[in-house]
């Protein structure tokens, strides 16, 4: 292997990211050249350096599933059960990544289950209450329950304390949605 080719794979492992796109590698390369490119990444996963979970994405071995969900589909974020599932808000445990983005779709990728709801494009470019972390783009709780409400307005939550009131009234403004304002007063009067 030459040390061009033994300084892209340099690059990718000193990155904190674990999931590459063709075209983020390029960039953060500054190689122009992405037919070469794409056949020396396609080297290495040949090689069992880097692995290839779908088409035009790259990955360190034991890459963060997180990361792969913000990049199958952008833009999105992270959201919906996924979020809830964390903060306590839903207690029923799904081991899929649930995320918002513009399409409905669901993934099956290295046996983790990627499921995408479509949302509004004046929600999903709204970026009150996502925070971005590397990679990664990840609804705060309160988002991600008026994502829920949004998308399904009957929706059961075992437990709201988790969640801010103040933040919620924040966010919901972004909705222009009457209905769900009704609901979220009618979910927390009951708190």
């Amino acid at each position: 292997m030459s040390s061009s080719q033994n300084n892209i794979l340099l690059s990718l492992y000193a990155s904190p990211q674990t999931v590459f796109t063709l075209s983020g590698i390029s960039l953060m390369l500054g190689q122009i050249e992405m037919a070469g490119l794409a056949r020396r990444l396609n080297y290495y996963v040949s090689r069992g350096h880097l692995l290839n979970p779908r088409r035009g994405i790259y990955a360190k071995h034991g890459y963060n599933p997180e990361e792969l969900a913000c990049m199958l589909y952008t833009p999105c974020y992270l959201s919906l059960e996924y979020v809830l599932q964390r903060a306590g808000v839903v207690f029923q445990y799904d081991s899929g990544l649930t995320a918002v983005s513009y399409l409905s779709r669901s993934v099956e990728v290295d046996g983790n289950s990627y499921v995408y709801r479509r949302i509004k494009g004046t929600i999903l470019a709204q970026t009150m209450g996502i925070e971005q972390r590397g990679n990664v783009n990840m609804a705060s709780p309160e988002r991600a329950f008026l994502d829920v409400l949004y998308l399904n307005s009957t929706y059961y939550f075992d437990n709201l304390r988790p969640l801010s009131r103040k933040q919620v009234a924040e966010l919901l403004p972004f909705y222009q949605n009457k209905r769900m304002e009704v609901r979220v007063e009618q979910l927390f009067s009951t708190r």
